[in-house]
């Protein structure tokens, strides 16, 4: 039997196993920053790459985090809304804002980091040292496969 009359089984489908596992990861880290501030996955998202980043924009947030635009804009309002965000607009294009985090924002995320750093060791302890550098390994060579650079920002 050549490929063409192989079955297809979208469960062992590569593309499909990663969405999978990523939206399961993703789900039960979000249990996390929700039961600690009610965020939602966009909210958590923008407030990790401000975290990170200290300053940026909607845009570069998108792109970083491969959010759609409204996404982005409806976490952006609400984590303004809080006050954990604050925006300025860009002297030459007003079209432009920058966002950053307030104090409260700043005080919010590094609370949630070591929480992050916790969630992140128990996934890598259930794999183990061989095969974390191993699963390490292959995401970085699919990652460098599509051009994700290591920082993005």
């Amino acid at each position: 039997m050549n490929n063409a009359e192989q079955p297809f089984a979208l469960e062992a489908f590569l593309p499909y196993r990663l969405m999978r596992i990523a939206e399961l990861v993703s789900q039960d880290f979000s249990s996390i920053y929700r039961r600690k501030y009610g965020l939602n996955r966009p909210e958590w998202r923008c407030l990790a790459t401000l975290g990170q980043f200290g300053r940026t924009t909607a845009k570069a947030i998108g792109e970083h985090s491969a959010m759609h635009k409204t996404k982005v804009s409806r976490a952006v309002a609400e984590l303004e809304r809080r006050g954990w965000l604050k925006r300025k607009a860009d002297p030459q294009d007003r079209r432009v804002e920058h966002l950053s985090l307030t104090d409260d924002g700043r005080t919010a995320f590094r609370s949630l980091v070591p929480l992050a750093g916790e969630f992140e060791a128990n996934l890598q302890s259930d794999l183990g040292d061989r095969r974390i550098d191993q699963f390490l390994a292959g995401l970085e060579a699919m990652e460098q496969r599509f051009g994700i650079p290591s920082n993005e920002m």
